[in-house]
């Protein structure tokens, strides 16, 4: 490994005139200052600036064997247009000189015979002047290129879909802004490398990483968190070194990863400006890094929430009855339909031993997880009332399973909307109870010629009271009669119908208008629908107006045949 450091190098300067006295002379006022450098020929002069590079300050003698003074610092001015141009000339040479300064090929001249006070006032100024000029184009071209790079880190940030590409085009991009060979990213985890990696190279790249006796600097950034710079001898080209920058990336004094940028070259690459470059970029891309990682960490969370979500939507369908008990005489259907992955209403269908129906629709308020959680002790609750060997009627099934809810519902501000019946096939009884659910409907075949009774008898939800007053209703179902028990979230969805008077538009169609379905609504759609009745086509027909189902949505019907 080689330490090395920048020293502060002296300007160059460059004369050029083809008397050997007066090339001696500017090298000897000069040379403590300087890097001076001398050509007795403008071939000689061309053969310097090719192998050694741009110089601060060029003095030319205006009259040279093989070319004029003013050509050849024009042709500088094409290479090197930074450089300060100084001419000697003599009186006779004012045309000349006159056309070079106006063309700006000529930055200052001095006449013959000069005097080295004079020239070395001019030369300091001319010094003076290039080391501004290159400061303001460096600090220029840092400023640009400092805002390209964070504007590529946003637009990463903003188009990047995923956390592994987030990081891949990043590390790609650094690498290609400051033209490393190598640029790797490794991530870390509680202040211990992970094996997660990132890495680009150039074409000509052999060694992305550090030497294995070096890795131990990663060690150093991580309980430091600050950079390091080393150079090794590469190994393939041992005319070119291995100039390593690794730069931790933290966030909120939290380190997220560690980058090693590489550069093989004959010359030290990593300059000053460009390590704060890299050093702020590495401050903008922590905060792509932290807010990658947390938006992995949320999609990573939305997924196992989707997963379990799926899995408790099957249990809560376990809940529910998947077959519905066949008895002659009787038409039993039901749907259920959860406005998300799991939702709050329910329905029961439960055939006693003793050959009583038991129907049963409920409707707990909100949606989601919570609702579904006391869906799931509510239907338990009420298969555990219906299978005693005599259960009690409707209204005392529904007093004591606010007895045994009442108190978390009222906790957390839930309640549950309840409408329980039981039907008995041989006396053709039918006993309801319902608590603040929507009114089970009741209508004689035809649907289109009949008119559909509401039963009324209601009290308060499950939740309201820590006790329960309820009251049942009792009827006797005759043969072609049909009972529909359904949820709030058919009643308040919106279709389009067609009102019961009749309003035609121009064209002698009916005029169509939107609206919530309420009971008459959906008593509309029934006389609707073809016969048989079909609970799935009722279904359908709302869900067809409602792309977005807002509400949970259950029907339960029971006919006579």
């Amino acid at each position: 490994m080689v330490n090395y450091d920048n020293d502060v190098q002296k300007p160059k300067l460059m004369v050029v005139d083809d008397e050997p006295d007066n090339l001696d002379l500017v090298y000897r006022t000069f040379w403590r200052d300087f890097e001076v450098y001398k050509a007795n020929s403008i071939s000689h002069a061309w053969t310097i600036l090719d192998q050694v590079g741009e110089m601060s300050v060029i003095i030319s003698d205006q009259r040279m064997p093989d070319m004029k003074g003013t050509e050849f610092l024009s042709q500088i001015v094409e290479r090197f247009p930074d450089t300060i141009r100084i001419l000697l000339t003599a009186y006779t040479d004012v045309e000349d000189l006159v056309d070079a300064i106006n063309s700006g090929r000529v930055f200052k001249y001095i006449t013959k015979p000069w005097k080295p006070q004079q020239l070395r006032a001019l030369v300091e100024q001319g010094r003076d002047t290039y080391n501004l000029l290159k400061t303001r184009t460096r600090e220029l071209r840092q400023a640009l290129k400092r805002e390209s790079l964070f504007n590529a880190i946003t637009k990463i940030l903003r188009d990047s879909h995923s956390y592994t590409s987030t990081l891949d085009k990043m590390v790609a991009t650094i690498g290609e802004k400051f033209a490393a060979s190598s640029c790797l990213l490794r991530l870390v985890e509680g202040d211990i490398l992970t094996t997660a990696i990132f890495l680009y190279c150039d074409l000509d790249c052999l060694t992305p990483d550090l030497p294995k006796e070096s890795l131990s600097l990663i060690q150093k950034i991580i309980l430091g968190k600050k950079y390091q710079v080393v150079q090794y001898t590469d190994k393939v080209n041992h005319a070119h070194y291995l100039h390593y920058l690794i730069v931790p990336f933290c966030y909120q004094d939290d380190l997220l990863a560690v980058m090693t940028l590489c550069k093989c070259t004959v010359e030290t690459p990593w300059e000053q400006e460009d390590i704060e470059l890299i050093g702020d970029v590495a401050k903008q891309a922590s905060l792509t890094l932290s807010q990658a990682r947390l938006d992995q960490s949320l999609k990573e969370k939305q997924e196992q929430t989707r997963q379990e979500l799926q899995v408790a939507r099957q249990i809560q369908n376990n809940l529910l009855r998947q077959t519905l008990p066949k008895i002659d005489g009787l038409k039993i259907q039901a749907c259920c339909y959860p406005a998300r992955e799991v939702g709050g209403d329910f329905f029961e269908v439960f055939l006693h031993p003793s050959g009583e129906l038991w129907l049963a629709v409920g409707d707990v308020s909100g949606k989601g997880v919570p609702a579904a959680l006391f869906m799931a002790s509510a239907i338990s609750l009420l298969r555990r009332e219906l299978s005693q060997e005599s259960p009690p009627p409707p209204n005392i099934v529904l007093q004591n399973l606010n007895y045994a809810l009442a108190e978390d519902l009222i906790s957390v501000n839930y309640l549950i909307t309840l409408v329980i019946a039981k039907y008995n096939k041989t006396t053709r009884e039918f006993i309801y109870a319902n608590a603040g659910h929507i009114y089970p409907l009741l209508w004689s075949y035809p649907a289109s010629l009949a008119e559909p009774q509401y039963l009324t008898t209601r009290s308060v939800p499950l939740g309201i009271f820590p006790e329960l007053s309820s009251q049942s209703g009792r009827l006797i179902l005759a043969p072609k009669d049909t009972l529909l028990l359904l949820s709030d979230g058919i009643t308040e969805a919106k279709v389009t119908i067609r009102p019961k008077s009749l309003i035609k538009n121009n064209s002698g169609t009916q005029a169509l208008t939107w609206s919530i379905l309420n009971k008459e609504g959906i008593w509309q759609l029934i006389r609707e629908q073809p016969q048989p009745l079909s609970l799935e086509q009722l279904i359908a027909r709302v869900q067809s107006d409602n792309p977005v189902q807002e509400d949970d949505q259950t029907i339960l019907s029971l006919e006579i045949l």
